[in-house]
């Protein structure tokens, strides 16, 4: 009997306690569990609005899951992928984007978001001298906007990034070719100053390429004169022919 009642008074405060502070074990504010959605959505857009980006976060993370069916948690997932970019988190970001447009897309916020993906890759793009992945995914998901949206507001914006992105590419491209021209590897250097002037005219590149083409074709025409001058010296020389004038006076003689 002793036993019993020495248990009920130190597991039943102990219960009471769990219940007590069990909301709190799954989210630290209780109170904004309770809030509806459009209060919810209120505090996310100020949070956000003042720069506040991971508190942001966190409420539209709760507005999505306490609420997946109201009409606020379709703007719950875009401004958690607005979150996760303002806070440089470029990859998650990139992966939010890419499952709002896979889920709904026919939102009409897919322009923005489409937007948004080029940003996350145009946000990662290197310096000349590394490898440009980011780059081509830039310059192709903006040019996926203007084709789709060719009038929307965002295709616009997407269009002098896209020159960003294809001038920083084509400085790649100019890059290499000074590698191989210093090196003296002339026909791969060529190869790629052509390709620069064909895929990106009007990068500011066109003065600067047409130059180093200019050169190095004087370069290979002279490589090629000294290789035709070398094999004609290996070449044997030509042998003389036997002459027949001896046969000739013997038979003018008979004669």
């Amino acid at each position: 009997m002793f036993n019993k009642k020495l248990s009920r008074a130190i597991f039943l405060p102990v219960i009471i306690l769990f219940l007590i502070s069990g909301c709190s074990l799954f989210n630290n504010n209780p109170d904004v569990l309770a809030e509806p959605p459009e209060t919810l959505a209120k505090k996310g857009m100020a949070k956000f609005s003042s720069g506040r980006y991971e508190e942001a976060f966190e409420i539209f993370q709760t507005l999505r899951d306490r609420h997946p069916y109201s009409r606020y948690a379709l703007l719950a997932e875009l401004k958690l992928a607005d979150a996760q970019y303002m806070r440089n988190n470029y990859l998650e970001a990139l992966e939010a984007y890419q499952a709002f447009e896979r889920l709904h897309p026919k939102n009409e916020a897919i322009p923005y978001v489409i937007y948004q993906i080029g940003m996350t890759y145009f946000r990662q793009m290197r310096s000349l001298d590394r490898d440009q992945e980011m780059t081509v995914k830039a310059i192709q998901t903006f040019t996926r906007l203007r084709k789709a949206f060719p009038r929307d507001t965002y295709s616009a914006k997407a269009e002098a990034r896209l020159v960003e992105a294809q001038t920083q590419l084509a400085g790649h491209e100019f890059y290499i070719g000074e590698f191989y021209y210093k090196k003296k590897e002339y026909r791969a250097a060529l190869n790629r100053f052509t390709n620069l002037l064909k895929s990106f005219p009007d990068t500011g590149y066109h003065g600067r390429t047409m130059a180093y083409i200019y050169d190095i074709r004087k370069k290979i025409a002279a490589e090629e004169e000294a290789n035709r001058k070398k094999q004609n010296k290996k070449a044997p020389a030509p042998q003389k022919k036997t002459s027949d004038a001896p046969a000739t006076r013997m038979l003018e003689k008979d004669s």
